[in-house]
């Protein structure tokens, strides 16, 4: 690891201004994916500000939703009762990530941060436009089977984001808080918060230098509180997504009135599908109806070793439709 300075931040206006000092500083909270990125040699900030005096706490209802505080950890959140009665696919995306030792000390707004688990982007000794633009993306051609078939690019096909939370975040329209070194807020969505690798894919989402995530308020929706997260992948426990699916029904007498599907483990940013809702809406809430869903993967574009991944979100999605249904 690089050396580097430590300093801890009393106020929201004094880490921005830290940051403002010193562009290539990071932010530190629980420190779960920064400090793997740095051991790697992949992130290498000369100075690091502590947050976790910063008051981003807290879980409240609003008259927006659900307004939770970026400092809060995920397991406290996840086992929350309000986010359990009202959102029970954001405390199952919570509860199945990483393990109880990290989720007592990650916080909300790292686990929106995470980086890609491309093994490339992961391995120095390997090229990668993630790392240095124009360098080029050997997962390509090479062992591509746990990266992303939907809104790639021939710069980059790595999962942008690897983790459960944001998935589920993106199917029920949260908006995340942002605050910046004037202490100006701003609101925005979470599905317009990620980008997709285009030619830039260094550029991973809308956060500006020294910009915080101040918190994230979920609406309240009668399809959010009949909702689940369903996770496939290779192990049971402590393991990415090979495949996930963030679904939630309003259902009545029969007819879904209304539909909200998020994928994981197969985009270069959480999935919202609106294909997959549109199918949705109006129809039986019926197993044909929800395998019609499952075109929501038309535009996939599977490589080599991830061309599996098309057949298993669909079935990932189908099953998860069934288990909001059957509720």
């Amino acid at each position: 690891m690089n050396d580097f300075s430590y300093t801890q931040a009393a106020t929201a206006k004094e880490a921005t201004g830290r940051l403002k000092d010193t562009p290539q500083a990071a932010y530190i909270a629980g420190g779960t994916t920064l400090l793997d990125l740095m051991k790697a040699n992949l992130a290498e900030p000369p100075l690091l500000v502590d947050i976790t005096r910063l008051p981003f706490k807290g879980i409240e209802q609003t008259k927006d939703g659900l307004r939770i505080g970026a400092m809060e950890r995920m397991n406290a959140v996840g086992e929350h009762p309000l986010v359990v009665q009202q959102f029970p696919a954001v405390s199952e995306s919570l509860l199945l990530a990483a393990s109880p030792q990290l989720r007592n000390m990650a916080s909300i707004g790292g686990n929106i941060l995470q980086r890609t688990r491309c093994g490339y982007f992961r391995d120095p000794a390997f090229p990668c436009n993630k790392r240095v633009p124009g360098s080029g993306c050997p997962a390509l051609t090479g062992d591509n089977h746990n990266l992303a078939i939907l809104g790639v690019s021939d710069t980059c096909i790595a999962n942008a984001y690897p983790g459960d939370l944001a998935v589920a975040l993106s199917a029920f329209d949260a908006v995340l808080t942002l605050e910046n070194a004037k202490g100006k807020q701003r609101r925005v969505p979470i599905t317009e918060f990620y980008l997709l690798p285009g030619t830039t894919p260094q550029k991973e989402n809308v956060l500006e230098p020294g910009e915080l995530i101040v918190a994230v308020t979920i609406p309240t929706a009668t399809h959010a509180q009949r909702s689940t997260y369903l996770k496939v992948r290779e192990r049971a426990s402590y393991a990415y997504a090979l495949a996930s699916a963030a679904v939630g029904l309003d259902v009545q007498s029969g007819t879904i009135r209304s539909a909200r599907v998020a994928l994981g483990g197969v985009g270069a940013q959480p999935w919202r599908s609106s294909e997959a809702e549109k199918v949705l809406v109006g129809q039986p809430a019926t197993e044909a109806t929800f395998k019609a869903a499952a075109a929501a993967l038309q535009g996939a574009k599977p490589r080599e070793h991830n061309a599996y991944k098309v057949e298993l979100a669909q079935n990932t999605l189908v099953r998860a439709l069934q288990q909001v249904a059957g509720a």
